[in-house]
């Protein structure tokens, strides 16, 4: 930093101080105040939907990939017991369904969702750094109005014996003024336009990740679907009208009543 930069930065330090004990009025924008509020909790809402979005793509390959794990240990369960049995195939068809399913997270979806959804999200949290330094550069105009026009007020209040101090502290004040007026008004007038992007900007990011989620089910429900005819017609048929639950509670019992299973 500067020599200059750095008496800047003392005086806007020393303004903010007096500014907090009343000593130098601080100027209040309502209208900017509403904008940058806005901002923020856009900002905000930005910054979590990049990083669920992330999360979401992480869930999505945990689970296919816990998904496959657990289908290859009941495929060598089933298989272990009897290679030729209906459960033995069933389980076979299991993890080949899943397996496809996990292949197909990284072949369908990872690529495209980051193409389509993380992308453009973290296009637009990467404008947030470049708006909030123009928001801190106002700012920081804003103390040096506030500082020049208390100087300037001063001088009127209690006129100084040199008679170029009050023409100087005018033309500081309105030059102070002009700068700041400039950029608080451009803020004002292109915050509220960065907000009304937001929606044709994130509409095809949205409808992007709907298909791709919608794909990925149908495959789903579609591979894991062909697994079901391996088993009886009458498991089916069971399981809708709740008897599973009798038999499983059946093998429960069966299992007590081993002794290596039995109470002590």
């Amino acid at each position: 930093m500067s020599w200059s930069g750095f008496k800047k930065s003392m005086n806007r330090a020393g303004t903010s101080l007096l500014q907090k004990t009343g000593q130098i009025e601080r100027t209040v924008d309502r209208d900017f105040a509403d904008e940058e509020t806005k901002y923020k909790t856009f900002e905000k809402e930005c910054q979590q939907l990049l990083k669920d979005s992330k999360g979401y793509l992480d869930a999505m390959r945990a689970m296919t990939s816990a998904q496959s794990r657990l289908a290859e240990t009941i495929d060598v369960f089933y298989g272990a017991a009897d290679h030729n049995s209906e459960g033995a195939m069933a389980a076979h068809a299991y993890k080949r369904a899943v397996d496809d399913l996990d292949t197909g997270v990284g072949r369908e979806l990872d690529a495209p969702y980051r193409t389509t959804v993380m992308e453009p999200l973290g296009k637009m949290n990467a404008y947030f750094p470049v708006v909030n330094e123009h928001i801190s550069k106002r700012n920081k105009k804003l103390l040096d109005y506030d500082s020049a026009r208390s100087k300037m007020n001063k001088l009127i209040a209690k006129p100084s014996e040199d008679p170029t101090k009050l023409p100087k502290a005018q033309q500081e004040h309105d030059d102070a003024k002009e700068v700041f007026d400039m950029l608080n008004e451009q803020l004002i007038a292109e915050l509220p336009q960065l907000l009304d992007l937001r929606i044709p900007f994130f509409d095809p990011s949205f409808e992007a990740m709907i298909r791709m989620q919608c794909k990925f089910a149908e495959e789903g429900y579609e591979k894991l679907g062909g697994v079901q005819r391996y088993f009886a017609d009458n498991v089916r048929d069971d399981y809708a009208a709740g008897q599973l639950d009798a038999q499983v509670e059946g093998v429960l019992q069966e299992m007590k009543e081993l002794t290596i299973c039995g109470a002590s």
